[in-house]
Parts: structure tokens; C-alpha cells; sequence
């Protein structure tokens, strides 16, 4: 079975409009060849087809599942309920953009994605969920290559070449940092 060839993970998502945030996770895994599925699943508006999804999801044989949701986010814990494949749960801050707005202050949660947040992490005992940070696919689709390397050697190496390039390039920003000065890397950098 080839993960490039069969999707292995599965991106869902509560609303098309957690899409700019989902998107992050998409891009992970296809920059790493990783094939996945994406669906919109609303926990609230279709609980159905959130159960239905759960049974194709193992059917298919997915092996990671990630889950973005904003608000009372219940998404990623409904479908850890229904599956015992591994569910990422990446807690979207909530934008209020849906409506007619004046004023900028009440563009975005009050709380910040905090909700979501814990709605995610606090799951009940026995029916856990991993949380990454408020907005962070990124990190989603990067932990589920981490566990995809569990069976996948060469997704190990990859992840083990792309830190490297991580320590790579802050090493040259720290070089650069250190020979031009502070004030010049800021301008230079942040222009």
C-alpha cells in the first residue's frame, strides 16, 4: 500500500469557511507526497453523515484522521467517538465574517479560539483526541506524517531531512542576524 497513491489521512472540516485555516494541513502533506481526503462534516448540522464518514474512513483504511472546528468545536471529539483511528483535533478561531460588520473589534471570537481550544482537548476519558494550537494545520498534517513514519521508513527520512532544513535556516538567520545587526535584520527582513 502506498501513501502516495491511496489517501492514508483524512482532513475534515466543520464549514467550508474553516477551509483558509484546513488548508494548512492540505498543503503539508501534499508537499511531502502524502495523499489524503477532504470533506466538509458538520457535527451539528449533519450528524449522520459524520457517523457515515467515520465507517468509510476505517473502511478505507485511513490511518490518521484530522479534525478542524471553531466555536464548541465538537467535530474532532464526535468522530474520536465513532472510530478508533487517531484523530488530530485543530481548534479554529472563530471569524465573524458571515454578516454585514462595521466595526473591526467584532471580527473575530471573543474568546480568541480558547474555545475551541478546550472543547477539543478536554475530552472525556476514554475517547481521547491530540489538540494542536489554535490555527495550527500545519502542525496536524505534520504530526500525522509523524505517526504515518511509524509504518512508512521513507516519511521518516523525509521528516528527519525537513527539521534539518528547519535548524539549517535559522542557523543563516542567526549568521545574517549576527553580521548586519539587529536594527538592519529587522528592516531588512520585515520590510
Amino acid at each position: 500500500m502506498s501513501y502516495a497513491k491511496k489517501p492514508l489521512v483524512g482532513i475534515i472540516m466543520g464549514s467550508s469557511s474553516d477551509s483558509r485555516i484546513m488548508h494548512g494541513a492540505a498543503e503539508i502533506l501534499d508537499k511531502f507526497k502524502i495523499k489524503h481526503e477532504d470533506q466538509i462534516i458538520s457535527a451539528h448540522r449533519t450528524p449522520s453523515r459524520l457517523n457515515q464518514y467515520a465507517k468509510h474512513a476505517e473502511s478505507s483504511g485511513f490511518k490518521v484522521i484530522i479534525a478542524g472546528a471553531g466555536g464548541a468545536a465538537h467535530l474532532p471529539g464526535m468522530i474520536a467517538a465513532h472510530t478508533i483511528i487517531p484523530v488530530i483535533g485543530v481548534p479554529i478561531l472563530v471569524y465573524n465574517d458571515k454578516q454585514e460588520q462595521k466595526s473591526i473589534k467584532h471580527k473575530f471570537s471573543a474568546f480568541g479560539g480558547l474555545d475551541s481550544l478546550l472543547s477539543i482537548s478536554e475530552m472525556p476519558s476514554g475517547s481521547p483526541v491530540v489538540t494542536v494550537g489554535v490555527n495550527k494545520a500545519t502542525n496536524a498534517g505534520i504530526y500525522a506524517m509523524k505517526i504515518l513514519a511509524n509504518e512508512f521508513g521513507d516519511i521518516r527520512k523525509k521528516l528527519k531531512k525537513h527539521k534539518e532544513i528547519q535548524h539549517q535556516s535559522v542557523v543563516k538567520e542567526s549568521e545574517t542576524l549576527k553580521k548586519i545587526g539587529l536594527s538592519k535584520f529587522v528592516k531588512k527582513k520585515f520590510k
